[in-house]
């Protein structure tokens, strides 16, 4: 079934809204253009929880197309974090014009009717509640960006990073980027890895040297070399718990090493 859409101009940026069970849900690439990415599909919004996206038919000038939306929660979520400038600006205004338009209606294509008091209590009571909850958000991604800056040097290999979380079990970073398609092992003797093309130039890159061992052949040995992304997509999954970890870890997600404190 195709959704009625309500449309909004945040700048010169058009976002497109539609009512799902009389909730509203947010056209993915219309965020996605108003805060200047580039959009690649639902790729762009794969860190959202998948409870708060979806994919509705909406009417468009050229026909009915199927797009992705994101639920109220799925585009706070997704504008929180936003590394743009633009992102807070675009939360305000989603906050302070577009949903009150909308819950003033009553529903998309509804007869606009005065609010009750109550009504008027809850949404500022609603308003103050998103409010805190973008505040925490935010102080959140402050917080990690200023980890990285502490932690990420330029020509940093992974295990160097990752030797700067606390419990990380470096050992096994490598078979792990391999799982995950970053490495893989050119050697069949041994482990060499080398950088795999699914990771070449968008988290990794690699350094490349002459060795001339005594009485043997020169070779040319490889070094993985961490470029940003790749710090930020591994620092996300350490927060996560999703790296390797030491058996003797403390639980703390921390890379401040006088903040640690043992079990």
């Amino acid at each position: 079934m195709t959704q009625e859409v309500q449309l909004f101009n945040f700048e010169k940026a058009a976002v497109r809204v539609v009512t799902v069970d009389g909730e509203p849900w947010f056209v993915a690439k219309d965020l996605s253009d108003a805060l200047g990415y580039a959009w690649n599909g639902t790729a762009r919004i794969s860190h959202v929880p998948a409870e708060w996206r979806g994919v509705t038919s909406v009417v468009t000038p050229s026909g009915v197309q199927d797009m992705a939306v994101l639920s109220e929660q799925g585009m706070y979520f997704f504008l929180a974090r936003s590394d743009k400038p633009v992102a807070l600006p675009m939360q305000k205004w989603v906050a302070g014009e577009v949903l009150p338009s909308i819950r003033k209606t009553g529903s998309y294509g509804g007869t606009p009717r005065e609010l009750s008091r109550l009504e008027l209590l809850q949404m500022a009571l609603e308003a103050e509640q998103q409010r805190v909850v973008l505040l925490a958000a935010n102080q959140e991604q402050a917080a990690k960006i200023e980890a990285l800056q502490n932690l990420f040097k330029e020509g940093m290999s992974p295990v160097q990073f990752c030797k700067g979380l606390n419990g990380v079990n470096v050992m096994r970073l490598g078979h792990y980027l391999e799982s995950k398609g970053w490495f893989y092992n050119e050697s069949k003797s041994g482990t060499r890895w080398r950088v795999a093309s699914y990771a070449r130039d968008r988290y990794m890159t690699e350094h490349q040297q002459q060795v001339f061992p005594h009485g043997q052949e020169p070779f040319t040995a490889y070094t993985p070399i961490l470029l940003r992304k790749g710090a930020i997509w591994l620092h996300e999954r350490y927060l996560k718990g999703e790296l390797p970890m030491k058996a003797s870890w403390d639980g703390q997600f921390t890379h401040d090493k006088t903040e640690r404190r043992v079990a």
